[in-house]
């Protein structure tokens, strides 16, 4: 099996400030945005995990985040919703 990259979006609340990233290890760098805070996530209190997607490749993972940043902001609240609509922290998920 190969190695996943993994697009994700962090919320401060629902409705709220939201942080599009990418990643090659999602538990870790959900883990480093919640305790290690700074930047951005840490001026908004942006540590809440809503959303994730699996991609096969690098490539693919990082085309989609630039995607997801030109995004309007009322598609991706609509694609969090679809996805997770009671806007649940996911970290406890991935952990598992």
């Amino acid at each position: 099996m190969g190695k996943f990259f993994w697009i994700y979006i962090l919320a401060s609340q629902r409705n709220g400030t939201l942080y599009i990233g990418v990643t090659s290890n999602l538990i870790k760098r959900v883990w480093e945005h919640k305790e290690n805070s700074s930047g951005f996530t840490k001026k908004y209190n942006v540590k809440k995990l809503v959303y994730f997607e699996r991609h096969d490749n690098n490539e693919s993972a990082i085309n989609k985040e630039k995607l997801l940043k030109f995004w309007k902001r009322k598609w991706k609240l609509d694609l969090i919703e679809k996805f997770n609509p009671k806007w649940t922290d996911l970290y406890t998920e991935i952990c598992q």
